[in-house]
């Protein structure tokens, strides 16, 4: 195995390759990578849901490179690409992904609207992350994940090399694997490949995300 296989294993575990259906909210979670306010874009224009909310205060990845909460960088970039400003909601105090949910939806809830479905969106290599938790605190929403159209291969960008999407990556699955245990997150089977892959990719030294003790 090497470093490319195993990432590329685990690009493709994270990924739920979920058909998108029609939904009452695009549930738009921050980070650092605005290509995520992008596809939320594409999916408005295509008519897929009429409401935007934008979850996301300063993560651990933006606290000291974005200015503004990751919810008004991505609401600008929607806005600057045509979704109407009335449209979006910002909850931008939650600072993980448990939040985002926790606090989105009471956002949302403060605004008169309760969706009972929803479209999350993310970063590629977070869906199934995502996932786990949104169904957790929402267990009867109907849910669906979508991100960015885009290969393992060209997803490195300077801002986000390959080196430290592959830390994250190992790091999102160990929580998968982990957070459950703690009542974070419903349960998601791991193929054996797949924590081969990772335990691999921890061996060459890709444990900068993994939690700490």
């Amino acid at each position: 195995m090497t470093i490319d296989e195993a990432s590329q294993l685990l690009w493709d575990y994270h990924h739920m390759h979920q058909d998108l259906k029609p939904a009452e909210c695009l549930f738009v979670l921050g980070s650092s990578d605005v290509r995520t306010a992008d596809r939320a874009v594409e999916l408005y224009d295509q008519g897929l849901a009429p409401l935007v909310l934008v979850a996301g205060g300063a993560g651990r990845y933006t606290k000291n490179t974005f200015t503004q909460s990751e919810a008004t960088v991505f609401a600008e970039r929607m806005v600057s690409k045509g979704v109407p400003a009335r449209i979006i909601i910002q909850e931008n105090q939650s600072t993980n992904t448990g939040d985002n949910f926790t606090l989105g939806m009471k956002k949302l809830a403060k605004m008169g609207e309760v969706p009972r479905s929803i479209i999350v969106v993310t970063k590629p290599y977070m869906e199934r992350r995502a996932y786990a938790t949104g169904m957790k605190q929402l267990p009867n929403t109907t849910m669906r994940m979508a991100s960015s159209v885009i290969s393992w291969q060209d997803y490195p960008t300077p801002e986000l090399p390959r080196d430290k999407v592959i830390n994250v990556m190992v790091g999102d699955l160990q929580r998968i694997i982990e957070y459950p245990k703690k009542g974070f997150q419903i349960e998601q089977y791991v193929p054996e490949d797949v924590l081969e892959a990772m335990n691999y990719l921890v061996q060459q030294g890709y444990d900068e995300a993994l939690i700490k003790d």
